[in-house]
């Protein structure tokens, strides 16, 4: 006969311990032997206030946090939900099983209120970063910098351009990425060229389009990763524009520097970070090797001689052709002295018409126009620098170790499902990219220490 379940969930007293029930081979058991909040409370304390009623614990919204962020549980709603019937997650966020779990309006609150007030997820990722060196995990020697697209919440058909007048909601009704973005542009100038649409609910995000792609509103997450073992040393959100990306990369590795005493030897990067004002950034004001190929704004294609073929005399401030003649930046002498310099940083340098109408490598040099002119960067000593950097073995291993950064994104979009952001503006997508970082860290400690340890994690993928 079929048998009858005899068991009593109404009983009185019973015994019941989680860390029984957590596998020893469990992700977050790697995760919580790395995780010290000790320093966030302390970090956090000025912004409670002494009297009232007990607030919930932060440390326990910022382990859910973490939860969801190593999980890709992306809705908090649904993340009090999993808290509340997973016992991995009860036990990692120190509750028991009869403990109540928090609502998951209290995340929204104090996100943008003690959170954001205290930059606590800064304070979090640090704290993260400092652990990873303890342990090892970052070398310093080298760093590779790049910049990911993350789609912002925002709608791609709902934009208005911004040479018609915008007539913003009254103050009272504005939303919080709103009021943040007009108090943006009136404390500073906005970088970059003028976008071509601007979002009404989410403004900072930037319009954009990868390629092949129809166009969105985004903002992008840069990573600055140690090449030693992949570890993130610090991220920065931008939005989705070259020049903010590159000006972020100066951000990071100052702070690096300030906070962690890390300064890399080289740098790694891709063609976005090798302008003349970055190289000449990296070269002369910071000492760093620059590992990326050089910008090179015009190309020859038409078997003509190149840019390289050509001599750099410095004494005398002049090319020499591969005939022997001479490219100068002015042929005669002028009353007032002039610069000559370009609205592209650049010098032009030319040959003589007459020298170069009898050249019997005319063909060869400038078969188009009556003279060869060549346009010299005022950042040309570093773009030189960067140019005998790329013919070295080093270089060749730092192009390897550009997809580590690579990889990470890939893990960020595919693993913590961190494809589109769910908070609005600029401080919403730094609080996203910090914790999703800090996740990531937190991962990488884990994975290696369980792998050392000769356990293979679950849910490690």
């Amino acid at each position: 006969m079929m048998g009858q379940h005899s068991g009593n969930q109404d009983r009185l007293f019973y015994s019941f311990n989680l860390d029984t029930h957590v596998p020893a081979d469990h992700l977050l058991r790697g995760i919580d032997r790395f995780l010290d909040l000790a320093d966030l409370r302390q970090h956090l304390a000025s912004f409670y206030s002494h009297t009232g009623r007990p607030s919930i614990d932060p440390e326990l919204m910022v382990r859910m946090l973490l939860v969801g962020y190593c999980f890709g549980i992306r809705s908090e709603r649904r993340l009090c939900e999993e808290v509340h019937l997973n016992l991995a997650y009860r036990w990692f966020c120190r509750l028991g099983l009869e403990d109540a779990v928090p609502d998951h309006s209290t995340f929204s609150k104090n996100r943008h209120g003690r959170f954001r007030d205290s930059d606590a997820f800064r304070q979090l990722f640090e704290t993260v970063v400092e652990r990873c060196i303890a342990e090892g995990l970052v070398g310093g020697e080298g760093f590779a910098i790049d910049a990911s697209i993350i789609r912002a919440d925002a709608n791609r058909r709902r934009g208005i351009s911004p040479a018609t007048p915008i007539e913003w909601p009254a103050p009272e009704q504005r939303s919080r990425a709103v009021r943040d973005y007009l108090q943006a542009l009136d404390e500073a100038e906005p970088i970059g060229a003028t976008p071509k649409y601007v979002s009404m609910t989410d403004p900072a995000a930037r319009w954009t389009a990868a390629p092949g792609c129809p166009a969105f509103y985004a903002y992008s997450t840069n990573y600055l990763v140690d090449v030693k073992l992949g570890v993130i040393v610090d991220v920065e959100a931008t939005a989705a524009h070259r020049t903010e990306e590159t000006e972020a990369t100066k951000t990071m590795i100052e702070r690096v520097e300030e906070r962690h005493n890390l300064k890399p030897q080289r740098l790694i990067g891709d063609t976005a970070y090798g302008t003349g004002p970055m190289l000449e950034w990296m070269v002369e004001a910071k000492g760093i090797e620059p590992h990326v190929p050089v910008w090179e704004k015009f190309r020859r294609h038409d078997g003509t001689f190149l840019v390289s073929d050509f001599q750099w005399n410095d004494r005398a401030n002049e090319y020499r052709c591969p005939h022997g003649q001479p490219l100068r930046s002015e042929w005669r002498a002028f009353s007032k002295p002039r610069h000559h310099v370009t609205l592209a940083d650049t010098i032009v340098y030319r040959a003589s018409q007459q020298a170069c109408s009898t050249c019997p490598l005319k063909a060869r040099c400038c078969p188009n126009t009556p003279t060869r002119h060549i346009a010299r960067s005022l950042y040309e000593k570093s773009r030189v620098a960067a140019r005998k950097v790329a013919e070295t073995a080093a270089y060749r291993q730092s192009r390897k170790d550009r997809k580590k950064v690579e990889v990470l994104f890939a893990h960020l979009k595919r693993i913590l499902k961190l494809d589109r952001l769910r908070l609005r503006g600029r401080r919403g997508a730094r609080d996203e990219f910090l914790l999703a970082a800090t996740a990531q860290n937190l991962r990488r400690m884990a994975k290696r220490w369980m792998q050392m340890t000769m356990i293979e994690p679950i849910g490690a993928t």
